[in-house]
């Protein structure tokens, strides 16, 4: 393309329940991790919120996938329309043009090296020239602030969509972490068996979401209490509507389980931290980020259990996102990129 081709930077968290990109410092797409495609072309209807909006609603000849599945890409050609899309977004109007792209893509830190290919691949078929990834926990760190580098222990739990990361970081590397496979799908998961077993009524995940969101707890006592949250939906056995308050002690009894393997995993990644360590993470915090830190009551239900305070980051849906940014300015500086 001679003249017109330059080279475009951007940052993307591909995350299991939204995607997020980050071009000059600005968040530029923040979208659902959903694609809609034509069943006979293989062809793209809509991808993030449009996408969305279609799920559940599909008439034959469309269907819907979300390409990513407990963080990683389970679905590795809708995963590459995905991401197309998306950078699109970023530059809808680029028909004369097109950018040689330099791009920061964020991983789970429990990812296979067949996982991290594909993610790679993805990227690259996508327009990805220059592809370097970053481990989440540590996009979060930088997201949140902390001076990565430093001789000293951090702790960060970052509950996303698909995967709960809990990192240790201290001279830019990871020391320990645990990567565990319950986050806040999971949680949905659990309010939409609950209202199934307990009230006979059919939600649909998109519900469980909103009741998640409107009277998510992990404690049973809150200082400030949500309104219950009246649901509507089909009676299981009669099909006719039904309307079911739903309180936030209720949710914080359905989601217990998951909460207490959220718990364990943090005990047993502090039960492999160096001691010298330890006694920082002590001192400093444990920093909570991703969207399961806006959990009500969680970071006093963790305080309380673990006894080390737990800090949530300013603005836990996108540190990892506003991280990644950050890491993308700072290619050359940082040795944890992965080229």
């Amino acid at each position: 393309m001679g003249f017109f081709s330059f080279t475009q930077e951007i940052a993307m968290d591909l995350g299991t329940a939204n995607s997020i990109i980050i071009h000059n410092d600005q968040i530029v797409v923040d979208q659902p991790s959903v694609v809609a495609i034509e069943s006979k072309t293989g062809k793209v209807i809509a991808v993030g919120n449009e996408a969305r909006q279609m799920e559940g609603k599909e008439p034959p000849g469309i269907y819907t996938v979300r390409p990513l599945r407990d963080g990683v890409i389970a679905d590795f050609n809708a995963a590459e329309l995905m991401i197309r899309g998306m950078v699109n977004m970023v530059w809808p109007k680029r028909r004369w043009f097109s950018p040689t792209l330099r791009m920061v893509v964020c991983i789970p830190s429990g990812s296979t090296e067949v996982e991290i290919r594909a993610v790679r691949d993805s990227s690259e078929h996508a327009g990805g020239r220059d592809v370097y990834m970053i481990y989440e926990p540590m996009a979060a760190a930088l997201g949140i602030g902390i001076d990565v580098e430093a001789p000293q222990g951090n702790m960060i739990v970052d509950i996303g969509g698909g995967t709960t990361e809990i990192a240790v970081i201290s001279l830019g590397g990871i020391v320990t972490n645990k990567s565990i496979r319950i986050a806040g799908n999971d949680l949905t998961a659990d309010i939409e068996e609950h209202m199934q077993r307990v009230h006979n009524v059919r939600v649909s995940s998109a519900m469980a979401e909103r009741i998640k969101i409107n009277v998510g707890s992990a404690l049973t006592e809150l200082e400030n209490p949500p309104e219950d949250f009246v649901v509507d939906g089909p009676n299981l056995m009669t099909a006719l509507p039904m309307k079911v308050p739903v309180s936030y002690q209720e949710i914080s009894h359905c989601i217990e389980k998951s909460i207490a393997k959220i718990e364990n995993a943090v005990l047993a990644a502090l039960a492999q931290t160096p001691p010298e360590l330890y006694a920082d993470i002590v001192k400093n915090g444990i920093y909570l980020a991703g969207g399961g830190a806006l959990l009500r009551g969680l970071d006093k239900r963790l305080t309380d259990k673990i006894g080390i305070k737990f800090h949530v980051a300013e603005d836990p849906l996108h540190a990892v996102a506003n991280g990644t940014g950050v890491a993308l300015k700072n290619i050359s500086k940082f040795s944890f990129l992965i080229r």
